[in-house]
């Protein structure tokens, strides 16, 4: 078969113009039509609106992350290292990069969720027009248009450009290295390669390996459709990988030859280093489980076993919730499953439809064809992640999926330019009617898992999906005055569910360490003993493992410290919702599940002998799930069996201070003077 689709083997015409900086970038050379501006003005607009509105109501997000904002924004080695409590006694558990921008913004405007958040939802537009620009420069502008809109309104993108993981930056750093790979393969352009590398480095710093799974795609680009000899591209390529190497070293460097006295405990290594957290537990043992990185199938997760997993002690319903909660089962169907499938593959089956017919009909293109580059480039970074998203072994959320998102949105885009713009011939015509209908399918199957929220939408979604692509596989185009109508009528139609989805998101109120998109509704079978409410994971907008809620009792009490660390209590949860609630530094023992070997019995038992800790909260972790907390049944996470007490030192901890302190409560909550 011929080639039907269009190729350029130069940058696209009029790349040359009089604008330089941000309005080249954006909008491209003057010569382009006068729509372009306002339209993707308009675009960055709506995405604004879209990721700030109603944003205030998801408070403080996920408290792990918003402690340590609020400790960087009192100490500036807390802001350095990512630690959680601003004196210093253990990190969170990823590099710290993200949080940089989010304290600098504190700093700012002071903390608040807002100065918090914002620059997350500002990272989304960026992540938004970057993606135009990068697709704009091979494609066109319309074709960037269409897939930056595409990338707005997925809904895991949504969620979290207005959330507080760490995910909204990665996203902008892989984006803006796709940029850059662009550019550099135009020209063969080390400099831009270089940056790519510059970028990716701090895309590590941001959530570690998890920014390398697209590195796979880029270099492949580069290497096929750079416009030079192959030993110069594969030189170009080895500089790309040594400005990866050093912009992620130098912090690993700089943690780990620091004298670990005078720094926080590297929260989730099992040394103590940063380099071992990126190998360990943040990096081989996601792909391949270990490291305390056992998905669901598997018997553990920091020190105990996957509520769901095999051999999880859940009761009820909570096994299938949780089971959600970490990815669901590997295999080639996970992105399409209960817990993916709504976050992220509303356009998924289009997009690989997209890139299989895409690279069949540039099969016989020049090397340097830009059609088929950027096939290569956005397929690779679908293809690659995906897959890895697929099969997995460690811990994985659903939210984890918005890395997909720009990948899909450029595949839609682009192979649904160029095959409309092959429609005169049958094959790309059925192949564009497959991606419509396929589209339209999938999306009733997504709207019927809530089939109780809009439930028309889904029969008008599939209905009009099978009425264009029967359509446009009969020939319909051929009328000029239709088929504009019909392309618009086929956009829309695909993205209505995603869309109807992304928008209700920002109504609703996520927390709590996992949280998901889409309308509220029992998740993964609900919690047991019925009801939306239970947690972690009861409701589709409340993320899992959040921490107990401080009482104003309890706030009085440690306000009026002036200690070092005002309280140490089991588990990252519980010490920063105290510390948001407070603003003053609680030792988290044991890390974000209690079982990192910070601090030792000595450590703790020094600090103490030293009157640097004032108050030792016994059962803040889980509402009482930690040691010695009582083990209030029904609380949250009554009856998992992993967590605090089954490696690491807060079982020794609790023991010791339960034995030499008199307890008492204070706001339900049990508490031990250490100063006594």
């Amino acid at each position: 078969m011929t080639t039907t689709m269009s190729e350029t083997t130069a940058p696209a015409a009029g790349i040359r113009g009089p604008r330089t900086g941000l309005p080249r970038l954006l909008f491209g050379p003057a010569e382009r039509p006068a729509w372009v501006r306002p339209s993707v003005l308009a675009l960055l607009c709506l995405t604004a609106v879209l990721y700030l509105v109603n944003l205030g109501a998801n408070g403080y997000a996920n408290d792990f992350y918003a402690a340590a904002v609020q400790a960087g924004t009192q100490d500036w080695k807390a802001w350095l290292f990512g630690s959680l409590d601003s004196s210093n006694a253990i990190t969170v558990d990823k590099p710290p990069a993200s949080l940089w921008v989010m304290v600098l913004s504190g700093r700012i405007f002071g903390f608040s969720s807002w100065s918090m958040l914002v620059p997350q939802a500002l990272e989304g537009v960026a992540s938004v027009g970057l993606l135009y620009a990068a697709v704009r420069r091979w494609s066109g502008p319309a074709v960037g248009l269409l897939a930056g809109a595409a990338l707005a309104v997925t809904p895991v993108a949504v969620l979290m450009f207005r959330f507080n993981n760490p995910d909204a930056l990665l996203v902008l750093l892989m984006v803006a290295a796709a940029y850059c790979t662009v550019r550099a393969t135009e020209r063969a352009r080390l400099g831009w390669l270089l940056g790519a590398g510059t970028l990716l480095g701090f895309a590590f710093l941001t959530k570690m390996i998890q920014a390398f799974l697209v590195v796979p795609g880029l270099a492949l680009v580069y290497l096929v459709a750079a416009p030079t000899g192959l030993w110069r591209r594969i030189w170009h390529l080895l500089g790309a990988g040594l400005a990866i190497v050093v912009a992620a070293g130098w912090y690993i460097a700089l943690a780990d030859l620091w004298p670990s006295s005078s720094r926080p405990y590297i929260g989730g290594s099992t040394n103590n280093s940063l380099l071992q957290l990126a190998l360990g537990y943040n990096g081989l043992g996601r792909v391949f489980g270990g490291e305390g990185n056992l998905g669901p199938g598997g018997g553990a997760h920091r020190g105990g076993g996957v509520p769901g997993g095999g051999g999880g002690d859940m009761p009820g319903g909570m096994g299938k919730m949780a089971h959600g909660m970490f990815g669901g089962s590997t295999g080639v169907g996970r992105l399409f499953g209960e817990s993916f499938g709504t976050q992220i593959s509303w356009l998924l089956p289009a997009a690989l439809i997209a890139l299989v017919a895409g690279l069949w009909f540039t099969r016989r293109s020049p090397r340097t064809g830009h059609t088929r580059a950027a096939l290569l480039l956005w397929g690779g970074w679908l293809l690659v992640t995906g897959l890895v998203f697929s099969f997995m072994q460690g811990i994985i959320h659903p939210y984890y999926t918005v890395a997909l998102a720009p990948a899909i949105a450029a595949l839609i885009g682009i192979g649904g330019r160029e095959l409309w713009r092959g429609r005169a011939h049958l094959a790309p015509r059925l192949v564009l009617a497959a991606m419509v209908a396929s589209t339209g399918i999938w999306g009733f199957v997504l709207l019927d898992e809530t089939s109780d929220w809009l439930p028309a939408m889904r029969w008008i979604v599939l209905v009009l999906s099978i009425l264009v692509a029967a359509l446009l596989a009969a020939g319909a185009h051929q009328l000029r005055r239709f088929a504009a109508a019909l392309a618009v009528v086929a956009v829309l139609t695909a993205a209505t569910g995603t869309t109807a989805y992304a928008v209700e998101t920002t109504t609703m109120k996520p927390n709590g360490g996992i949280p998901v998109a889409g309308p509220e509704q029992s998740m993964m079978g609900g919690m047991p003993g019925g009801g939306n409410h239970g947690v972690p994971g009861g409701s589709r907008h409340h993320g899992g493992m959040p921490g107990k809620s401080t009482s104003a009792a309890m706030a009085t009490l440690i306000k009026a410290t002036n200690t070092t660390w005002a309280a140490a209590t089991t588990g990252s949860q519980g010490a920063a919702s105290i510390e948001l609630a407070t603003g003053k530094a609680v030792m988290a023992i044991g890390g974000f599940m209690g079982t990192d070997n910070s601090p030792t019995l000595a450590q703790f038992q020094q600090y103490v002998r030293e009157g640097k800790i004032s108050y030792f909260i016994a059962d803040s972790m889980f509402g009482g799930g930690g040691p010695g907390g009582g083990g209030h049944s029904g609380k949250q996470g009554a009856g998992m069996r992993f967590g605090p007490g089954s490696t690491g030192p807060a079982k020794e901890i609790t023991q010791w201070v339960k034995q030499h302190y008199t307890a008492k409560t204070v706001g339900g909550q049990t508490v031990y003077d250490l100063r006594s």
